[in-house]
């Protein structure tokens, strides 16, 4: 009766507070707006939201005095209900007519708010409501003073890929508040290559009963970072049982979200010490003068305001308050009040309450009014444009003790960052470790949990093993009288040595998946995808890494080589024919010597003719013999030139070499044992219908059979001695002429059957033999760690030697190197020099004898001159002969009259006479009288 008497007083308070505020506004004569406040003032965000709202009225209109229209409050107390919220809501636009509403406080009562505020276009602001949904284009009226959950989930996805945490998993209460950010943050996650394989909803109402059988749960699961997203109310008991329960320890990552580390200061020391290790992120309110001296005032406010209260830090939900006052007290002033009636609804069909809700006229404009509102407030920028505030600068916290460190920042462009004022160049997409202060975790130790553990009820890892074809990789025996199942090889060294290097230890034991039938139980996917379905927590041994595999397992790194090769037979192809001394050099080169062997001895023959040999002398055939005797048998005692000599030396070094090469590549044909393989082409056994040999149960059956094979012509075989009678038979004899096998197998099997037998290839390209896992198990990662360091080191070459032996012990593994003919590009080096010097040494001839002869050859050539000279001459004489007997031509043109009666015209007639220049024109007495006339 008491706590109902004492909520009696309160409210009879708040409402008197309100209607002496609106009297005394009202008594000045001025424009009022009445505004609805609707918070649960019970809470502590309620009453922090409540004194900053009182202040930000009386602060504005002392620094705004000259504005005409002021803002009339009316509080009123959602009590945390729903219903409540709606039913002040609906008392407010009806009784008090009010223009907006700020508020509701949470995201569930914001819902039915948020459409009364549509239906009657009055505009509700809340700053504190940050579910996502409420967001829609379906609520045009409804205005987020603050951020939405959207805006703190790319924070969170990227701590968690800061600190290497592949999977996560949300606790979260189980209101319109909770669910609303689980979607996005799954998204954040899975862009950040982490995922959620569980989600945690506590009821809003849970009890510690209710609250401790879900941390149970979460114990016997792997994952160990939790991202808590509720009220402070259920945060609080959450964390209590969770350090009850020895959750708050050195194993354990907790991330708290803006919900419960926006008001962190303002909780009780013994609710910090609880969460402490944990980290969270909040929004970043850079510092300023005006917030100093708000904050001073505030906490004397609130002091006043809440005298049986513990003190209170201002937090910000409390600056998001004050800076909406002011953004609605600015958006009131442009919108002219005389207009500002409330319609009814044109459909009156509607006797509910909802049905009778006016309209507000001015609601469009007022609305208006406040998304072009924008200035810099307490909480920094604050602008609503995009109907909510727009992202900023997260702060990142760690809670140690009671007390609150920061270690960090996060921004959209670039991301975590120690400090603001440094340098931010790099992103967390980058880093490899974060960009933070160290953090102190749970268990107060510094290092960073690996956030997934074991289980912790005693269970052991069933690894899945299975015997094969290759006991040197794996070999699975059972005990008849204990059952007992113990794994030996190459396969199951690795694994241990990969369990001896991580930094904790793993109970485990070997599951057959034989189940004591042999080999022959099912295929290598079939045993993997008992992994999918939970027999197994993981499968080792000769595992091939394959596409299709993948879509329902993870794999670790490989620990073998990859590739698909041939094991085919070798043979002796020794040819000693008649022609064999042909075969060391190619035909080019043959070819190439002899032309070089031509150009060398005219050469020599153009050289040692200039120098008068007494050998070169006689018919040109024979000289030619001899200079080709001086160039094969390279007698530099018979030439006379130095130059000839020159080249004499130089083709006697190109002869050495050729001849030393020639020599050596004979011997080795003649002498060496040539072991070529008989196919090196798989698409040759294809082309001749040969019979191909694979291990049963293997995948290369189908890779076979894509490859064009008949499936009559493939044979399978369950051990390493049927491959080699096979091969040993050939496929005409009922055997094979090939196996297709994995690199690792071939070697296993040329260790063991060397002589006869090469590997050509690879033919294929596979991954390798690796370890699988489920699908986002954390293990997967670490196992890679370790099988690199393994792979690295001297650990995998003596696991090798001691299943598989000497990879060097076979000379037929590998490459086959035989001798093969010399190619003239392997001596063009030399053909070149021998060609320079010949022809160096022919020109240097030809400059010699030029210079000697210079006089000679100048002389001769004035001869040329002279002679030419004189024919000039002639021919300028005869031209000038030619040119006067063409000067005198004469043209004559006779008219002779026509004494005809039959005429009436005269004829002209032109007579050209020209005189040939042995004669003299002679003109008739008549002609030159005519032509004096």
């Amino acid at each position: 009766m008491g706590m109902e008497r004492a909520a009696g007083r309160a409210a009879i308070f708040f409402l008197f507070l309100s209607l002496t505020v609106a009297q005394n506004i009202t008594g000045s004569g001025e424009d009022t707006l009445n505004v609805g406040v609707i918070l649960h003032l019970k809470s502590l965000v309620g009453k922090m939201a409540r004194t900053s709202i009182l202040m930000a009225v009386e602060d504005f209109y002392k620094a705004h005095r000259n504005f005409k229209t002021k803002l009339v409050l009316h509080i009123r107390d959602s009590n945390g209900d729903d219903i409540q919220a709606a039913s002040e809501a609906i008392d407010l636009l009806e009784n008090y007519n009010v223009r907006a509403i700020v508020g509701p406080q949470k995201s569930s009562e914001a819902t039915f708010v948020s459409d009364l505020g549509n239906k009657s276009q009055v505009p509700v602001i809340s700053f504190t409501a940050t579910n996502p949904t409420l967001s829609s284009i379906n609520v045009p009226y409804f205005l987020r003073g603050t951020l939405s959950d959207v805006a703190q989930v790319n924070t969170l996805a990227a701590l968690a890929k800061a600190y290497g945490w592949r999977e996560v998993v949300p606790i979260y209460e189980d209101t319109d508040y909770g669910r609303g950010i689980i979607p996005y943050l799954a998204d954040a996650l899975q862009e950040f290559g982490a995922s959620m394989p569980y989600r945690s909803a506590i009821s809003e109402s849970a009890n510690t009963d209710q609250i401790e059988r879900e941390l149970y749960k979460l114990m016997t699961m792997q994952t160990r970072v939790y991202v808590v997203h509720m009220s402070t109310n259920i945060g609080s008991i959450l964390f209590k049982k969770a350090k009850d329960l020895g959750m708050m320890s050195e194993d354990y990552a907790w991330i708290l979200t803006d919900g419960i580390s926006n008001i962190a200061n303002s909780l009780s020391p013994s609710i910090l010490e609880e969460m402490s290790g944990a980290i969270g992120v909040r929004f970043y309110v850079p510092a300023s003068k005006e917030l100093d001296d708000f904050t001073t005032r505030w906490n004397k406010r609130f002091k006043e305001d809440n005298p049986n209260d513990p003190p209170s830090q201002l937090s910000i939900f409390g600056l998001w308050g004050y800076d909406t006052i002011w953004a609605l007290a600015q958006a009131a002033e442009k919108v002219r009040m005389a207009d500002a009636i409330f319609q009814k609804q044109k459909d009156t069909k509607n006797t509910t309450c909802l049905g009778t809700l006016r309209i507000s006229t001015i609601g469009p404009k007022l609305l208006d009014s406040i998304l072009l509102s924008k200035f810099r407030g307490l909480s920094g920028e604050f602008d609503l444009r995009n109907r909510q505030l727009e992202l900023s600068t997260f702060q990142i916290i760690n809670v140690v003790g009671s007390q609150l460190k920061e270690i960090g920042f996060w921004t959209a462009k670039h991301g975590i960052f120690r400090q603001l004022n440094k340098n931010k160049s790099k992103t967390t997409n980058m880093n490899s470790m974060p960009d933070l202060n160290p953090v102190v975790w749970p268990g107060e130790v510094y290092t960073v949990p690996k956030g997934w553990q074991i289980p912790t009820n005693g269970k052991k890892l069933r690894i899945g093993v299975r015997t094969n074809a290759y006991p040197e990789f794996m070999k699975v025996e059972s005990n008849p009288v204990t059952n007992e199942i113990t794994a030996s090889g190459y396969a199951i060294d690795v694994f241990e040595e990969v369990l001896k290097r991580l930094p904790y230890a793993i109970p485990y034991e070997y599951v057959s998946f034989d189940n004591g039938q042999g080999i022959n139980s099912g295929s290598y996917n079939d045993f993997v995808y008992q992994v999918y379905l939970g027999v197994y927590d993981a499968a080792i041994g000769d595992i091939t890494i394959r596409y299709n595999r993948t879509s329902y397992v993870d794999f670790t790194l490989p620990y073998t080589e990859s590739g698909v090769a041939m094991i085919v037979p070798v043979r002796d192809d020794r040819n000693k024919n008649t022609w064999v001394f042909l075969k060391p050099l190619t035909t080019d080169l043959w070819f190439g010597s002899i032309a070089f062997f031509v150009y060398t001895a005219i050469v020599i023959w153009l050289l040692e003719r200039r120098s008068n040999n007494a050998e070169l002398t006689g018919s040109f055939l024979r000289q030619l013999g001899i200079a080709i005797y001086f160039s094969f048998f390279a007698d530099r005692e018979r030439v006379d030139s130095i130059l000839s000599r020159l080249v004499v030396i130089v083709w006697v070094f190109v002869l050495l070499v050729i001849t030393s090469s020639y020599t050596a590549n004979l011997s080795s044909m003649l002498t060496v044992q040539q072991l070529q393989p008989t196919v090196t082409d798989v698409h040759e056994l294809l082309k001749n219908g040969e019979y191909v040999g694979y291990p049963n149960g293997s995948y290369v059956a189908d890779l076979l059979r894509g490859l064009g094979f008949d499936r009559t012509k493939l044979r399978a075989y369950n051990d390493l001695d049927g491959f080699a009678d096979a091969l040993a038979k050939g496929s005409q004899n009922g055997g094979i002429s090939a196996v297709i096998d994995e690199v690792p197998y071939i070697k296993i099997f040329l260790a063991k059957h060397c002589k006869g037998y090469t590997m050509i290839g690879p033919i294929y390209k596979s991954e390798g033999f690796g370890f699988a896992f489920p699908k986002r198990s954390p293990l997967v990662y670490d196992f890679s760690r370790a099988i690199l360091s393994i792979t690295e080191g001297d650990s995998i070459i003596n696991i090798e030697k001691k299943w598989i032996g000497d990879q060097h012990a076979c000379q037929n593994d590998g490459t086959i190197i035989s001798s093969s003919s010399l190619n003239f590009n392997s001596f063009s080096g030399l053909f070149l020099v021998t060609g320079v010097a010949s022809t160096s040494a022919l020109l240097i001839a030809l400059v010699m004898f030029l210079y000697k002869n210079k006089h000679r050859i100048r002389n001769s050539i004035r001869r040329d001159q002279t002679q030419k000279g004189y024919e000039a001459e002639r021919i300028n004489e005869q031209n000038q002969e030619m040119t006067i007997h063409s000067n005198q031509v004469h043209n004559l043109q006779l008219t002779v009259p026509d004494d005809s009666d039959e005429y009436s015209c005269q004829q002209d007639g032109e007579i050209s006479i020209e005189q040939s220049p042995a004669s003299e024109i002679q003109t008739s007495p008549y002609f030159a009288s005519h032509a004096q006339q």
